[in-house]
Formats: C-alpha cells, sequence, structure tokens
C-alpha cells in the first residue's frame, strides 16, 4: 500500500483512493478463498450442477459485463458464503446440508448470468421452494416443496425460468425478470413468486436494504425477514435524514463516511412500524467476510444512525487493512479493559475498538458547532477521545503490535493527541470526565477479582494480568448515554453527578447502600462522588483499584 495511503487509513479517515485500495485487497483475498472453496466442492456429491460447470456460467457472464458481476462477487453476502463455507469444510461451523449450500455457487452464476444477459442452466438449491438470487432477490416456485430441494434454472436475456417439484409432487415453474428496485419504487404489495431486492438510494448510488439472502447475517444462513412497505419505507426516509448529517462534513477526515460506499444495510429485529424505534442504536455489527456491510437495528435519530454508519464502516475498514498487514500478536486471551464494553476484551477486539471509535469521536467533532446537537456533540467528543486515546496506550505499551500495527496505531494516537488539545466546553467535558471514570470503575467491580489485581506467571500466562471474577456477568452501561445532556431536574444519585453535585449524589449512593450493600453500580457512583470531594490519596486509591478495597458507605 501506498505510504500516503497507509497515512490517511492509520489516522483514523481514509480517501476515495485509500478505501478503492482496500477494495482491491478484498476482490483479491476473496478470489483466493473462492478457489479454495471450488477445490474442496469440487468432488462434493450433490444433486445440482457440479461446480466447475457453475463456475464456467459466472466467467462467462463476468466477460460479457464485467462491471454487474464484479459486484457481485464483492457483495458482503458472497463474502459471508464464503467464509461460512469453508468453516463448514474444517468441521467449525454448522448449517443445512452441504450440498445446499456449495450450491450458493450455482445460485451466484445464475444471478451474474441474469446481469450479464447470457443464456445457462444450471440445477440450483431451493429451501421451501425458494431461490435466493445474490443482489437480486427471492423467487418462489408455486406451491413449492418444502424443505431443501433441488430446481432447474434456466437464464436468457434476463429472464429466468425456474423449474422444480411442487408440494404434491408435480411440476411446478416460475418465469420473471429478476431485478432490485428502489425502496420508493418499489410495488405497494409484494408478490408472493418473486420478492425483489429493495435498494436505499444514496444520489446516483444504491445501497441493498438486505433483508432476504440467507448470508445477509454475516455468518450462517438465516431465513428471510421481510420488511413491511412502510417500515421500509421509514429505514429510506431515515437513511435520507443521516446521509443529510453527514454530508454536512466533508473530506477523508476520521468520521468522515460517504454512504455511497456502504454495500449493504441489514435490518436487525424488527419488520414493521410498531413498536416504535428507539432513539438510539441499540444493535449494530459488522464483519470482516463481509467488507462494507453493517447489520442494524433502526433508530428513530437520524444522528444515530450516521453515527452508527461511520462506526460499523471503520471495522470494515480495519477488518480489511487486517486482511493486508498483521497488526499484532494475539493469543487472544482477554484480558483487557475495553472503555465500551462490559467485558475483558483481547487484543483484537480492543484494536477494533479505538479504530471505530476514533472515527465516532471525528463524528461528534464535526457537529460541534451544530446548534442542535453541538451540546451532545462535545459531551461524547470528549468522551470518545479520552477512552480511545487510554486504549491505544494500551496497545503501544502491550509489546505486541507488528511494524504495520505500531504505525497504525501510532497514527491513531496522533489524531487522539491533537484532539485532546482542542477546548471542549467545562460541563460537557465534566460530564465525559465523569462518565468515562463510572465506566471504568463498575467494569473493574464488576470483573475484577477483590482479592488481587494480579497473578504470579504460570510459565504460560503473562504477569501482572487482572485477576477476574468467576461470577462476572454482562451489565448493562445505563450512564454513558445518560450523561450525555445535563438533566434538568436532577433526582437520583446519577443525575446528581451528571449535574455537578457530588455531595448530593453521594448521599443519594449512601441511601442506596444501605437499601443494597455491594450493588456494583451504586458503589461505582459512591467512589467516584467521593473522589470528587475528597481528592486525597485514599479517594484516587479507591479510583485506581476500587475491587481491591469494600468501603463502608459514608466513611
Amino acid at each position: 500500500m501506498p505510504e500516503p495511503l497507509f497515512a490517511e487509513l492509520a489516522a483514523g479517515g481514509g480517501s476515495a483512493r485509500a478505501l478503492a485500495f482496500l477494495g482491491q485487497g478484498e476482490r483479491a483475498r476473496r478470489l483466493l478463498l473462492l478457489r479454495t472453496v471450488l477445490q474442496e466442492i469440487r468432488d462434493l456429491p450433490t444433486p445440482l450442477s457440479p461446480a466447475p460447470e457453475a463456475w464456467r456460467v459466472f466467467k462467462e457472464a463476468a466477460e460479457r459485463a464485467p462491471e454487474p458481476v464484479e459486484g457481485l462477487l464483492l457483495a458482503p453476502t458472497t463474502g459471508a458464503w464464503i467464509a461460512h463455507t469453508l468453516r463448514r469444510i474444517h468441521g467449525t461451523a454448522t448449517g443445512p446440508h452441504l450440498w445446499a449450500e456449495a450450491g450458493r455457487l450455482n445460485t451466484l452464476a445464475v444471478a451474474a448470468s441474469l446481469r450479464a444477459g447470457t443464456e445457462a442452466s444450471l440445477r440450483v438449491p431451493l429451501e421451501d421452494g425458494a431461490l435466493s438470487l445474490p443482489g437480486l432477490g427471492l423467487a418462489r416456485l408455486p406451491d413449492g416443496a418444502a424443505g431443501p430441494s433441488a430446481a432447474t434454472a434456466s437464464t436468457r436475456a434476463g429472464e429466468l425460468t425456474l423449474t422444480g417439484r411442487g408440494r404434491d409432487g408435480r411440476r411446478s415453474v416460475l418465469t420473471c425478470r429478476p431485478a432490485s428496485v428502489p425502496v420508493d419504487g418499489a410495488p405497494p404489495a409484494d408478490d408472493p413468486r418473486w420478492l425483489p431486492l429493495r435498494t436505499l438510494t444514496v444520489g446516483s448510488a444504491a445501497v441493498p436494504l438486505e433483508d432476504l439472502d440467507p448470508y445477509r447475517d454475516l455468518d450462517g444462513p438465516v431465513p428471510p425477514a421481510r420488511l413491511d412497505a412502510d417500515e421500509a419505507l421509514a429505514w429510506q426516509r431515515l437513511f435520507d435524514e443521516a446521509v443529510a448529517v453527514l454530508a454536512t462534513a466533508e473530506g477523508p477526515g476520521p468520521g468522515r463516511l460517504d454512504p455511497a460506499v456502504i454495500r449493504a444495510v441489514v435490518p436487525w429485529a424488527r419488520t414493521g412500524l410498531l413498536p416504535p424505534p428507539p432513539p438510539d442504536v441499540r444493535v449494530s455489527a459488522s464483519s470482516g467476510d463481509s467488507f462494507g456491510a453493517m447489520v442494524i437495528a433502526r433508530p428513530s435519530s437520524p444522528l444515530a444512525l450516521a453515527e452508527a454508519l461511520v462506526h460499523e464502516f471503520q471495522h470494515s475498514k480495519l477488518a480489511a487493512l487486517i486482511h493486508l498487514f498483521p497488526l499484532l500478536s494475539d493469543d487472544r486471551a482477554e484480558r483487557y479493559y475495553a472503555p465500551w464494553r462490559p467485558d475483558p476484551r483481547h487484543l483484537t477486539g480492543l484494536l477494533h475498538g479505538a479504530y471505530a471509535f476514533t472515527g465516532v469521536a471525528g463524528f461528534w467533532r464535526d457537529r460541534l458547532s451544530d446548534p442542535e446537537h453541538g451540546e451532545t456533540a462535545a459531551y461524547h467528543f470528549a468522551l470518545r477521545r479520552t477512552q480511545s486515546r487510554l486504549v491505544v496506550r494500551t496497545l503501544l505499551t502491550s509489546g505486541r503490535l507488528t511494524e504495520a500495527g505500531q504505525a497504525l496505531v501510532g497514527g491513531l494516537a496522533r489524531t487522539l493527541d491533537a484532539w485532546l488539545r482542542e477546548p471542549v466546553p467545562p460541563a460537557a467535558l465534566s460530564r465525559a470526565r465523569t462518565a468515562a471514570a463510572l465506566h471504568r470503575t463498575e467494569w473493574r467491580l464488576r470483573n475484577v477479582a477483590p482479592e488481587g489485581h494480579s497473578v504470579p506467571s504460570d510459565g504460560g500466562t503473562p504477569p501482572d494480568v487482572l485477576r477476574f471474577r468467576p461470577d462476572r456477568a454482562p451489565w448493562p452501561d445505563v450512564r454513558t448515554h445518560a450523561f450525555s445532556v445535563p438533566p434538568a431536574g436532577p433526582r437520583t444519585p446519577d443525575e446528581q453527578l451528571a449535574a455537578g453535585n457530588a455531595a448530593a449524589a453521594l448521599t443519594g449512593y449512601d441511601d442506596g447502600l444501605a437499601r443494597e450493600p455491594g450493588d456494583p453500580h451504586l458503589l461505582a457512583g459512591w467512589i467516584v462522588a467521593r473522589a470528587a470531594l475528597a481528592r486525597d490519596p485514599g479517594a484516587r486509591r479507591l479510583l485506581a483499584r476500587p475491587e481491591l478495597i469494600r468501603p463502608a458507605p459514608g466513611r
């Protein structure tokens, strides 16, 4: 990679040229992995057309129409399928009949042939009478047979004829012209025989709103979860508003994103308008196997969606870099503090978090002058720059980074160090520092064993490693977002602390601990409030190692 492009990415950003370079790397990796899949499934017993025949159809289509077929190869669902199939072959994943999963190659070839307008005929896998056509939609035989089966898919000049067996064993035929459609151009009612893939419009680009493909969930196959028409339109409206938010900042800096580079948005958990969505994104995810795709639970706030798009695309960029360069030596031991997680993390997870939240910090930095969201932006910028720099320090001192990893994390450090010198309104800065201290304190109380913070080396365990509680469990971080705006009329101890009234907060935490002694949430608040009032060595020790001392409330 040319050094200027690496430097852009190491700073947390990335120009169109840098992203194109990552895309080429992903293409090369995809082809290498696909070659391995072809070798492994070549002799697999199957009722479908042999893999070499399907690959021939795919190549012929690519020669006729390189660009659309290339899009199929680089689609996130293709990457997820390749990775999952390799895990199936190596026995580290489960799924339906392997011949049916391997037959995805045949459906890719059919989809390529339809896009290119070539003529072909292949035996393809169906599930409950339905054929998933990547990038196009879902074709369903009338009264198709339940479970996995095989059918013949014939293509000619962009038209598909699907021939198989119905539930009564008789011949069933479907003819259609498969094509994706914009959300706002979709027919008002779904045709049960043909469900087109709907796309979100971004200028002249189309981003798949992927609710049909079995490999959309970034891993193993899942059934379709069709959004109703109103929910799909709600996605387009919200996406338009999020695009407008992102358009207020331009350039390749951290936190900047051209939404047209997103390769798929996968709606999570809801298919209709009810119940109303929460304001923030409760679930979002991405995978290194599915470059440019993101699973997102729709929020009601366009600002929250815009932040989630930035966050998840940061993960995609880093995953693509990791495919090009070994960045660290990771033993996968989950022993490190991540300020955005309830549990200990391994180094790769820590690096992903630092990279993603540096982008998030940049996103909020670009909104500091926004009259509507400036106060919230100041808080999130102050919080995320501080938390990300803490994790960058852990990575730099871990001794596990490669030369490329050192260069990458060093670039993040320079970005964050410059941001830490930028002024933030004092009230927002105070709430951010308090929220950061609360998360770290509660994390240690819930995760780190009270009898000690380190264990001796046993020859395989590094020295000075945190000893974790055997009873630790997931816990909700309710404070990070609650502290984003000052409370209008503080009543609870948390609200008093967010308002800057540590004395009232301490009294409230005392009262709560009298009713629920040792509650980690209350105890974390008590420790942070006490440290704000009494800046003595004892308070600092409690804040640094809260798990080592169990104070009695009121002392």
